[in-house]
C-alpha cells in the first residue's frame, strides 16, 4: 500500500474509506463466501484474518500519530 501523509480530518477519512475498502475486498468476501457455504472451519480462519486486517489498519494509522 502507497503510504499517505495525514494532515487533516479529511484526508484521515479518505484514508480511512480506502482502507476498508481494501480490507472488505480481500479479507470480507473470502469470510461471505464461507458463510454462505456454511463451512465452520473457513468461517473462523476468515473471521480471524478480517479481525486481524481491521486491527493492523488500526495501527498502521496509530503508529503514524505517534511518529510526530
Amino acid at each position: 500500500m502507497e503510504t499517505m501523509e495525514i494532515t487533516g480530518r479529511s484526508d484521515f477519512a479518505l484514508w480511512a474509506i480506502q482502507r476498508a475498502q481494501e480490507i472488505v475486498t480481500a479479507q470480507g468476501a473470502a469470510f461471505a463466501m464461507a458463510a454462505r457455504d456454511m463451512n465452520e472451519e473457513a468461517l473462523v480462519e476468515t473471521a480471524a484474518a478480517l479481525g486481524k486486517a481491521i486491527g493492523d489498519a488500526m495501527l498502521e494509522v496509530f503508529d503514524g500519530l505517534i511518529g510526530e
